[in-house]
């Protein structure tokens, strides 16, 4: 008679709640309430700075939702740039973007723009229509500017245009990081925490710097689990990330080691990495409060350093799941 399974006492991670469905007509103001005759001081500025930069500004209104200010202009397309943090832009998508914009010849969807520091605009939406629009030659592009210059940290939040994989976000996040750390680095890090979205995308985008074949899938779950935004300033939580990147890099030669060990033994598999990762991750037979991060990984580094590859069944290979090995 089968033995039956010891059920765990981690608690699982909260989901992220969101807002339940409202009202009809509760929220926002209503069309005509958005009409905006004399503009606020941060928006009048705004729409110097785009005359200045030889823009038009076509527009000013509410938005409907929260009722703050918005220019709607068109730029010249050399004087607008992606968000210096934001990830690359794809060269397939935004070619396949210029074909389109090609047949239709016609451009509908604005960018959203914000003022860079110096000159020109950032776009932290709209990264591969600009590239679209550049590669066919155009002018002038039309954008939603937004006074608001924080906005320009909400690249995660705002860019829906192409799905983020894990090593997308990682980077993104990891140089929003790092343009946090030179505008307010005595914030605390939990303060931007829904710029960042998840703390364990700092770490993961720091080991993605180092190595950007980085196998983040194989530890997302762990690190995410137990990574959390630290109250310390952002100036000093930032260590504990890169303790944590340099812990993680560490194990990830042990685990590329026994991934070797595997292969010579003869077994092919694209899940080897993610099978010996749960092979050495202790969260699966701990009750109650996890450890903290470190000791998790100090746990799995030593156990990855010990792998005995003789142990491995081909079956035990048939029931491992989970996303194919990064960089492998």
């Amino acid at each position: 008679m089968a033995t039956p399974r010891r059920k765990s006492g981690l608690k699982r991670a909260a989901p992220k709640k969101r807002p339940r469905k409202a009202a009809a007509g509760s929220r926002g103001i209503a069309a005509l309430e958005c009409r905006l005759d004399d503009l606020p001081a941060d928006a009048a500025r705004t729409k110097d700075w785009v005359e200045r930069e030889g823009g038009l500004v076509v527009a000013a209104y509410y938005d409907p939702l929260g009722k703050h200010p918005l220019l709607f202009a068109i730029l010249p397309v050399d004087k607008v740039e992606p968000t210096p943090f934001q990830r690359d832009v794809s060269d397939m998508h935004h070619k396949r973007l210029a074909d389109v914009l090609h047949r239709t010849g016609v451009f509908l969807d604005p960018i959203i723009a914000i003022t860079a520091p110096e000159k020109g605009f950032w776009t932290p939406n709209g990264g591969h229509r600009l590239a679209a629009m550049r590669r066919l030659g155009a002018k002038s592009i039309s954008a939603l500017v937004v006074p608001r210059r924080e906005v320009a940290w909400q690249i995660l939040a705002l860019n829906t245009e192409k799905a983020h994989n894990l090593r997308e976000k990682a980077t993104e996040v990891i140089r929003i990081y790092r343009g946090l750390l030179e505008e307010d680095g005595r914030r605390a890090e939990s303060g931007f925490a829904f710029y960042l979205e998840e703390a364990s995308l700092v770490t993961l985008g720091l080991c993605y710097e180092k190595n950007a074949r980085f196998s983040g899938g194989a530890y997302n779950s762990v690190v995410r689990r137990l990574e959390k935004f630290s109250e310390e300033p952002i100036a000093k939580a930032v260590k504990a990330h890169e303790k944590h990147a340099a812990m993680l890099m560490e194990l990830d030669g042990h685990v590329a080691a026994a991934v070797a060990k595997l292969k010579a033994k003869g077994f092919v598999s694209p899940y080897l990495k993610a099978f010996v990762v749960a092979r050495i991750n202790p969260l699966r037979w701990i009750q109650g409060e996890p450890p903290e991060l470190e000791e998790v990984l100090k746990t799995m580094t030593a156990r990855a350093a010990k792998f005995n590859a003789d142990k491995v069944k081909q079956e035990d290979l048939a029931s491992a799941g989970g996303a194919p090995d990064e960089g492998d």
